[in-house]
């Protein structure tokens, strides 16, 4: 069964999603990032390529040809074909329709009143499937 962390009190999603991806690929993981939007999409993407001046994050866009040989997938579709299962990251503030397809998610929620309502819907919803939740609150330790 899926396991979902949830990351809440987010101050940029975009920049926390980018840190996530380091870390992932540096472990040899692959990894999808879910956006909300064509918009967030966008931004996520300029970002894999700007966020550091000394980490290359490999990745592509969903339907790309190189795909299936990049750690790193980016969309705004989660009913998109995609080549990895391993890690999904979701920044949007929908329930992915395919969770179970995946071996871990992370929920990105931001400290926008909105999102973090969102969020909390998500987690009764995933706490009713019985899926192993955990909680991490970014900014206290």
């Amino acid at each position: 069964m899926t396991r979902i962390d949830f990351h809440t009190n987010i101050a940029d999603k975009v920049a926390y999603a980018c840190r996530l991806a380091r870390k992932a690929f540096g472990a040899h993981h692959r990894i999808v990032v879910l956006a909300d939007d064509a918009q967030q999409l966008a931004e996520l993407n300029t970002a894999m390529w700007t966020f550091s001046t000394t980490d290359f994050l490999p990745h592509v866009l969903a339907g790309d040809v190189l795909a299936e040989h990049t750690p790193i997938i980016l969309t705004d579709n989660d009913e998109a074909e995609l080549p990895h299962t391993e890690l999904l990251v979701n920044l949007s503030r929908r329930a992915p329709s395919r969770v179970d397809r995946f071996e871990r998610m992370i929920e990105v929620i931001s400290s926008d009143e909105d999102d973090a309502a969102a969020g909390r819907k998500r987690y009764v919803a995933y706490k009713q499937q019985e899926y192993p939740l955990t909680h991490f609150v970014a900014g206290k330790s």
